[in-house]
């Protein structure tokens, strides 16, 4: 059934919370949208505020410096919010628009905190409202396509690796300042990395060990990870993050009795899959990265027609179940059990 049943009006009306690349990117694609208005924008720089609204067409009234004063005065007006701001603010504003019973598209990770993780899957599992996470691979054509592969079986072993000139790229933002990302390289980029292993072969990681390269005195920001995941069924996998390379390459191996599903991308543009049976024979499978909805289709079609969100908050509380547990153990250099949850796997 529709969310939107007891609303009023057509189209969807959207805050924007946070105007930097999310903000301006997904907010641009609500924007464009024939089912969507941005009523509300929100920031802390004026300038932003001046250039988004007049781009979007958003009443200089409904410009906010303060998400608080966003809610108050425009909330009855919306329908959803976007949350496009650090990391580690996600938690409090997502519960403030739950409360205020919008529906939320939060950019990943949903949180830094595993307790905050827990909150919002049980906040989701009981509210009418959608929460949409920001892991965009479950929408991609490749990923799906692999994840079809482990509908009825599970890889026996894994290796997956992300890099990115990150160090440097983040040099002078706030994430860089880990009470504001909570965390490095494995916490930003290498979040999308960790669900797309969880979320296309449907493992549950059972413990890690992990080793990190700091780039603060604190080792609070990693620039470097390497974990060693031991999976419930017996399965092993090796990911690998640097985010200290001079460019960006993403590779996921997944094995299995049968074969193999070889993932990869340059850049933030479209991944290639192809297959490996067990005589080493490759294939490719057709796949049409121009029928990849959007972030704004699929959320939008949660809020209109009650569709389970590709990317829920049982699945961004998998991998920060993952997350924290990787940091625990490279920090105690020991192996350290995850201590996750196991949603269903669903859409």
């Amino acid at each position: 059934m529709s969310q939107r049943d007891s609303r009023s009006r057509s189209p969807v009306r959207i805050g924007l919370v946070g105007l930097g690349y999310i903000g301006t990117t997904v907010g641009g694609q609500f924007h464009r949208h024939p089912d969507a208005t941005v009523r509300a924008i929100c920031d802390l720089e004026v300038d932003a505020l001046t250039a988004i609204g007049r781009e979007f067409s958003v009443d200089p009234a409904r410009r906010f410096e303060d998400y608080d004063e966003l809610l108050e005065t425009t909330a009855d007006d919306l329908d959803a919010v976007l949350i496009g701001t650090p990391h580690a603010l996600h938690y409090e504003q997502v519960v403030a628009a739950l409360e205020r019973d919008l529906a939320v598209y939060c950019d990943k990770p949903l949180a830094t905190d595993l307790g905050h993780a827990r909150d919002l899957a049980a906040r989701a599992e009981r509210s009418p409202r959608t929460l949409m996470v920001g892991y965009q691979r479950h929408l991609q054509t490749a990923f799906r396509t692999a994840r079809d592969r482990f509908t009825d079986r599970r890889p026996r072993w894994l290796t997956a690796s992300m890099t990115q000139n990150w160090i440097d790229d983040a040099s002078g933002t706030w994430r860089l300042d880990p009470d504001l990302s909570g965390g490095g390289f494995l916490y930003d980029t290498g979040s999308h990395v960790l669900d797309g292993v969880l979320w296309t072969t449907g493992l549950e990681p059972e413990s890690v060990a992990a080793s990190m390269d700091f780039h603060d005195e604190e080792e609070r920001i990693d620039r470097r990870a390497h974990l060693d995941v031991r999976f419930e069924t017996g399965a092993t996998g090796t990911i690998s993050l640097h985010g200290d390379a001079p460019s960006v390459r993403e590779h996921v191996h997944l094995w299995d009795d049968d074969g193999a599903i070889y993932l990869g991308g340059v850049q933030w543009g479209p991944r290639e899959i192809f297959e490996i049976d067990d005589e080493a024979t490759e294939r490719t499978p057709y796949v049409d990265p121009r029928r990849e909805p959007t972030r704004a289709d699929a959320f939008l079609e949660c809020v209109l027609e009650g569709a389970e969100p590709p990317a829920t908050a049982a699945d961004a509380l998998r991998v920060t179940a993952l997350t924290e547990a990787a940091y625990e153990a490279a920090r105690r250099g020991e192996r350290v059990s995850v201590d996750g949850v196991r949603p269903p796997r669903g859409n």
